[in-house]
């Protein structure tokens, strides 16, 4: 007969489910609880790096500590929140487990950021005269690069292994508003590395490269964007830079016509050849078709000393919208006659002066004058942190390149932005790129847009990367009669009056090869040549006036369907559209 207990086998399985269901319960109430506070942290971190931009933005430093000591605090906070056993025990749970991961990754590189990279940035600001790094009789003080070099060192290694590991974060498993969080992460740790990777090379390169070891000479190449080059335009106008001590000085000024069409043209790579023929080394105008810009550098260098003799320590091109960054620091300049500020100076340089002056040398004239009213203006006058930001946004758009004849320079210069050469694939990126050459032989390009969609997947079973280029001409319909000659170029390189002919030339990941070639969903000729390892398609497009062409080449095998995939192009007067698409496999 029962006496109504249970059988003790059934009692202690019993007290057990009991007993996980409770630890369950007060599990998910831990990670609950720790999980709505890290949020929270995390969400302030969010809201005060849009702070801390902002006052730095400004050169409101004083503004910045308590923002920054806030953010530290919160990041603090929110890895604290996720680092325990248990939040880590809910990280291999499967479905759930990738969000409660990619929270704690965040909250660690959050933390990571704030310790080791703003924490060393904030501590040398609080201490250290941005103005210093002004401009006093032309001359600029080298003395307190020595006082940024290191903490700016700390804090770009920081934030560079900050970016890699945010870039291994498996979004792509977490729910939708934790994706979106982390893309935003990795967008903004990628800003700040590039930025501060930027800053340190500058403050470990410009002691030597100002002169401070011994006088130097540059060549400063001007290059005109309404005639598309690969890095920019055309080199229109030419100049040398003495520097000794800081001190910097405008020399000789010269203009594309002081160099004719050489007879025997300079030696350039097979891969420029394969694309532009031997056109860069005969022509100054064309050596900016060059992509990689330490082979271009030292070609321009040679054309110099061919022509003006002396020694050449390195180049730097530019183009003609930095005047436009650089006059919203420095206020309007005059030079001819226009006056310009930091809203017309792009339209006077590359549209209106055609038509208020027709004769060529006369223009190259006023060129000179507007390059030489720059040069003194950023040299004497604005503010420094202005000039400094604005020199940063050029940099960041492409549109600054240095090359230096000291190997040890050029090492650090080929390693940032500034090199202007295709970075190498790895894990951190991909990169396929876009390259555009004007074939006009005039300045149609003041009317080019472009925009450029990248997809990266699988088609077929075979990794994928598919780079879709739009090209448009929004010249007016009666470009060939109201536009200056000079513009339009009237047909002289086979180009219609008003139409616009472009080299576009599209590159893939390093190893892949092109699996499909079509413009407009048609298939036609083209162009293909090798960039080191990377397969180059080029179009050879005309448009008229209103037009508009796609191009698109998908590249499979080795490097392509990478998950972190950049797309690199020649930076146009009004910078190219560029998104991330869908993969859709035959279309």
């Amino acid at each position: 007969m029962s006496d109504g207990r249970l059988p003790r086998r059934r009692r202690w399985i019993g007290w057990t489910v009991g007993l996980v269901l409770t630890l369950l319960l007060v599990a998910v109430g831990w990670v609950a609880i720790r999980g709505i506070g890290a949020v929270s942290d995390l969400q302030r971190v969010a809201s005060g790096a849009s702070q801390l931009k902002k006052a730095i933005a400004e050169g409101d430093l004083e503004g910045a500590a308590p923002v920054a000591r806030s953010i530290a605090s919160h990041a603090e906070s929110a890895h604290a929140l996720t680092s325990d056993p248990v939040w880590h025990a809910f990280g291999v749970v499967p479905w759930l487990g990738p969000n409660f991961r990619a929270v704690s990754e965040v909250a660690e590189i959050a933390d990571d950021v704030a310790a080791d990279a703003l924490t060393p940035l904030l501590d040398v600001a609080a201490d250290f005269d941005l103005a210093s790094l002004g401009f006093a009789g032309g001359t600029i003080d080298l003395a307190p690069f020595a006082q940024i070099e290191k903490p700016l060192g700390t804090a770009s290694a920081a934030l560079t292994s900050a970016e890699q590991r945010a870039r291994r974060i498996d979004a792509d498993s977490t729910l939708p508003p934790l994706a979106e969080a982390v893309g935003e992460l990795r967008s903004s740790v990628t800003e700040a590395a590039t930025v501060v990777g930027s800053l340190h090379g500058a403050s470990v390169l410009l002691p030597t490269m100002l002169g401070g070891e011994g006088p130097r000479d540059y060549v400063l190449a001007m290059q005109n964007n309404a005639e598309l080059r690969s890095s920019g335009g055309i080199i229109g106008s030419i100049a040398l830079l003495h520097v000794e001590n800081g001190s910097i000085s405008l020399q000789t000024q010269a203009s594309s016509r002081d160099f004719p069409p050489l007879d025997e043209p300079l030696p350039v790579s097979e891969s420029t050849t394969a694309l532009f023929e031997d056109r860069p080394g005969r022509y100054l105008q064309n050596l900016t078709s060059i992509p990689d810009f330490s082979e271009a550098g030292p070609t321009i260098a040679a054309r110099w000393i061919g022509r003006f003799g002396g020694t050449v320590d390195g180049v730097i091109a530019v183009d003609a919208v930095v005047a436009e960054h650089l006059l919203a620091a420095t206020g309007d300049l005059a030079f001819g006659p226009f006056t310009a500020t930091a809203d017309t100076v792009t339209s006077i340089l590359l549209s209106e002066i055609y038509a208020t002056i027709p004769d060529p040398v006369v223009q190259d004239q006023v060129f000179a004058q507007a390059a030489s009213g720059l040069f003194a203006a950023a040299l004497t006058g604005g503010d420094p942190k202005k000039l400094i930001g604005a020199l940063a946004e050029s940099a960041g758009e492409g549109r600054i390149r240095i090359w230096s004849a000291h190997e040890d320079e050029q090492a650090v210069l080929a390693a940032s932005a500034l090199g202007g050469i295709i970075p190498e694939d790895g894990p951190a990126a991909t990169f396929v790129g876009v390259l555009m050459n004007d074939t006009t032989g005039a300045k149609m390009d003041y009317y080019t847009r472009a925009s450029i969609v990248t997809a990266v997947g699988t088609c077929d079973g075979a990794p994928t990367t598919r780079v879709e280029v739009t090209w448009t001409n929004t010249a007016p319909a009666d470009a060939a009669a109201s536009l200056p000659l000079y513009v339009t170029g009237g047909g002289a390189y086979g180009v219609p009056a008003g139409s616009v002919g472009t080299l576009i030339a599209v590159y893939g990941p390093d190893g892949a090869t092109p699996s499909r070639i079509d413009r407009d969903g048609s298939e036609e000729g083209v162009q293909t040549a090798m960039l080191g390892d990377r397969s180059v398609v080029q179009h050879d497009v005309v448009l008229a006036p209103g037009e508009s062409t796609t191009i698109t080449v998908e590249f499979q095998g080795e490097g392509a369907g990478a998950e972190f995939t950049e797309t690199l192009t020649t930076p146009l007067i009004e910078a190219a559209e560029m998104s991330h698409g869908e993969l859709r496999c035959g279309s």
